[in-house]
């Protein structure tokens, strides 16, 4: 069974930066898109950032600059890092990935608390 568990969160103040990691475990056969979401209290899941195998990134609108999507295909890792974090960024950070096993299967992490204070 496939397992993501995310790290790197917590309490940081307006400003500060922040390195989200998140590791895939089981029997994976291959990753195609990694990325991160976030879902704050009373809104909707959005997109954060998501990167495709081959290196390809795209990020929310309003990361303005501010956040960097990394993979590492061979110790199976998409990390996030985080700058100029500001009150709006808190939420709870949530990992995906699309793995095969060989079938393809959606998986999300548990999810990693980030709260910024202003």
């Amino acid at each position: 069974q496939v397992q993501l568990v995310e790290s790197g969160g917590g309490l940081v103040q307006a400003g500060g930066s922040l390195n989200l990691s998140c590791v895939a475990s089981g029997l994976i056969f291959s990753i195609s898109d990694m990325a991160w979401y976030r879902q704050a209290p009373g809104k909707q899941r959005e997109l954060v950032a998501r990167i495709g195998r081959d290196g390809w990134e795209n990020y929310g609108d309003f990361v303005k600059g501010r956040f960097k999507i990394s993979r590492l295909n061979a110790k199976k890792t998409v990390t996030l890092q985080m700058n100029n974090l500001k009150p709006e960024d808190t939420a709870a950070y949530l990992c995906f990935m699309k793995i095969y096993t060989p079938e393809k299967e959606d998986s999300w992490g548990q999810g990693t608390q980030v709260t910024v204070s202003s």
